[in-house]
């Protein structure tokens, strides 16, 4: 019994030991802390609330938000999302994006200390009823977005009953921009004239700017910002590249080449045999695919960073595998490494490419993907 006991202990400490695939993600701190600077830097006057929904935007929720001390606020999208901050130790103001589900959850603002978004009537019918607080609400107005918020005609009157009830604070107001990634969009400026239209002469803070609104439209930095995609190094203009905005990438997914193969001219690669050879030549197998995060639909020629140089993606991405053409490294090996998108490679890129945006790679790396914690200076 000892024996098997000794025996099943070593083994446990073995695999714990074990390495495995290389594929990882590395996630930058300093270039996490370096990208709220450059919001600071850009809209000095302004409050920042630190959008980090969605796990951080795939980031890691505890990890960013413990990073991210030197924001103002936090914006998460629901109260679960908060609630795992409070457990954690987090003591920052936290803003719920879409604000309470069920009007249970009304305690549990006030218990807490968290801020909602109130965006639909029932909401309001909800506070009415409730007989808790002191509860912090912002109001939400629809400017053109046309997704959450009142209609700018129904905003005083949302309000007035509001500011009637004796247990909710009314916070302020905030819109939320459809068309600012596109810097000749007439749709932000009438977005702009209508927010300042509805809330003229009411009390109250203003939040307008999401990470377009903060790099490109100075006019939308109120006495709220709400950076979120700048934050983690990705660039929110159509077509555009993180460091073209001084931003770095936080997250970058790696692996390495776990076989190099010799094709012949004419030989099928992958799936359906949908790319093939037009001469002899390597390839090189790299252990990522779709069920790490990679995206399925990314085209034969969409960059990869071999030892820090790029080759191209031929045939079809499969769950675990992807492969490259080596025409370019003849002499690449086993064991080399690889980038996919991040540091030397813009997410962006990969994602264009693909025809996705760069928000979607960053969640969808998966739960199999290591994750190690770096911090660059």
């Amino acid at each position: 019994m000892i024996a098997g006991s000794s025996s099943s202990a070593t083994g446990v400490s073995a695999a714990q030991a074990i390495v495995g695939r290389a594929t990882r993600v590395t996630i930058d701190l300093g270039a996490l802390r370096h990208n709220l600077s450059v919001a600071r830097v850009i809209a000095p006057r302004a409050k920042i609330m630190a959008a980090i929904k969605a796990n951080g935007y795939g980031h890691g929720l505890e990890r960013v938000a413990t990073a991210l001390q030197g924001a103002d606020a936090l914006g998460v999208a629901c109260i679960n999302e908060a609630l795992a901050l409070r457990m954690a130790g987090i003591e920052a103001p936290i803003t719920l994006l879409e604000g309470f589900f069920q009007a249970n959850e009304i305690p549990l603002l006030q218990a807490y200390h968290f801020e909602a978004v109130v965006h639909e009537a029932s909401q309001v019918e909800a506070l009415e009823r409730s007989h808790y607080g002191p509860v912090r609400v912002w109001i939400k107005v629809d400017t053109g977005m046309h997704r959450l918020g009142f209609a700018p005609g129904a905003t005083r009157g949302i309000w007035r009953r509001l500011n009637a009830l004796e247990g909710v604070e009314v916070v302020g107001f905030m819109t939320h921009l459809a068309c600012a990634d596109d810097q000749t969009d007439p749709a932000t400026p009438r977005q702009l004239a209508l927010f300042e239209e509805t809330v003229q002469g009411l009390p109250g803070e203003r939040a307008i700017a999401n990470s377009a609104g903060v790099l490109g439209w100075p006019e939308s930095h109120v006495e709220w910002i709400r950076p979120g995609v700048m934050l983690y190094g990705i660039s929110p203009f159509l077509e555009g590249r993180g460091p073209e905005a001084k931003l770095r990438p936080v997250m970058t997914l790696h692996s390495e080449l776990i076989a190099v193969n010799h094709i012949p001219k004419g030989g099928a690669v992958g799936y359906g045999g949908t790319w093939r050879a037009p001469e002899t030549l390597p390839v090189g197998v790299v252990a990522v695919g779709y069920g790490d995060g990679y995206p399925r639909h990314a085209p034969a020629g969409t960059p990869v960073l071999l030892n820090g140089k790029p080759v191209p993606l031929i045939g079809r991405v499969s769950m675990d595998m992807i492969t490259v053409d080596l025409r370019g490294q003849p002499h690449a090996r086993a064991g080399d490494p690889v980038v996919l998108w991040g540091e030397g490679l813009p997410a962006e890129l990969i994602a264009e490419r693909a025809g996705t945006i760069a928000y979607e790679l960053l969640c969808g790396v998966t739960q199999r993907v290591r994750c190690e914690e770096v911090t660059s200076d």
